[in-house]
């Protein structure tokens, strides 16, 4: 059996929990836009056994970080395998031509799928299977386990907005590399701000060459989710409200955004934000190639929700 998150949302809007991903819906029969994130982000029930098990896994998988909140997945359950596949249609060739953040995606959403799975009282063994182009996650019988990286797995967020550049307590810092380095994938924490600024420097060049290229823009922008119905409706993608900016009709909102979105715009939102921010995580990947960006993923999803669980914002 093939699923993902929007069918996720269309099965619970045949029990009256949100219409998000339905296309033929019209915004008249839709939830609001705060009903369907209630329906969405939620921690899977501890007492589901056997196939309803296995879906309430693949739906805490759904709720990982991934590029442009694409969810650029297929999950195929079996009797004790989940496998997690890329949606190819659902790539964005433009900013990601090699798909390496679409396979760090599915690293973040195989590392949700376990941390659930040990709570379920699975006990989750995953692996990048390049002959089939999936990701596995095998689930034997185990011990639940209680943690609080289960418990972030919904109130972890991607802050679009300024931090308040308090430093870091030493022994949180240390916590979040023990619980997101691995053998595959190393951290290296930049907290002094010179090298910030250094870092920042390139942060903005790669920025002006993106912004600056009218196909980058136009698939971008065919990611944005304008208006809060807009969001609910398609179930994917970059809701506009959630980087706090306003929220509008597309046909207001798509000239704005030729308008005012631009390189300079956004730099000086991104300069404001490092320049704010207590620290920089750079997390890079023993090698190249799928296995290696989803243990990169599997790496950076670990750190959000141990980020989360210590009250830490982070993006």
């Amino acid at each position: 059996m093939m699923t993902s998150r929007r069918q996720f949302l269309a099965g619970a809007a045949a029990s009256g929990l949100a219409t998000a991903g339905l296309p033929g819906c019209s915004e008249a029969d839709m939830p609001s836009y705060q009903d369907a994130v209630a329906a969405t982000w939620r921690l899977p029930s501890s007492g589901t056994e056997g196939a309803e098990r296995l879906r309430a896994l693949v739906a805490a998988a759904t709720l990982a970080a991934n590029s442009h909140n694409t969810q650029p997945w297929h999950f195929r359950i079996e009797d004790r395998r989940i496998a997690i596949l890329p949606d190819t249609v659902r790539r964005c060739p433009v900013v990601d031509p090699d798909d390496h953040h679409l396979y760090a995606s599915l690293g973040c959403a195989a590392e949700n799928l376990a941390i659930a799975a040990r709570a379920l009282g699975l006990a989750p063994h995953i692996a990048y299977d390049e002959a089939a182009d999936a990701v596995t996650v095998d689930l034997e019988p185990g011990t639940a386990e209680n943690s609080p990286l289960f418990a972030a797995i919904p109130e972890r967020q991607s802050t679009r907005a300024d931090y308040d550049g308090k430093p870091v307590p030493s022994e949180d810092i240390d916590r979040l590399l023990a619980t997101a380095g691995s053998d595959d994938v190393d951290l290296l924490l930049v907290t002094e701000p010179g090298r910030m600024e250094t870092i920042l420097e390139y942060v903005v060049a790669g920025n002006t060459v993106q912004m600056e290229d009218a196909a980058f823009m136009a698939e971008l922008k065919e990611w944005i989710r304008f208006s809060e119905g807009e969001a609910v409706k398609a179930g994917d993608g970059l809701f506009a409200g959630a980087s706090g900016n306003p929220t509008l009709p597309r046909w207001v909102a798509s000239p704005l955004f030729d308008l005012f979105v631009n390189a300079e715009s956004e730099n000086d939102k991104y300069s404001s934000q490092i320049r704010n921010s207590a620290g920089l995580v750079l997390f890079t990947a023993n090698g190249t190639g799928p296995r290696y960006w989803v243990e990169a993923g599997r790496s950076v999803q670990r750190f959000a929700l141990q980020g989360t669980a210590l009250g830490l914002r982070n993006a």
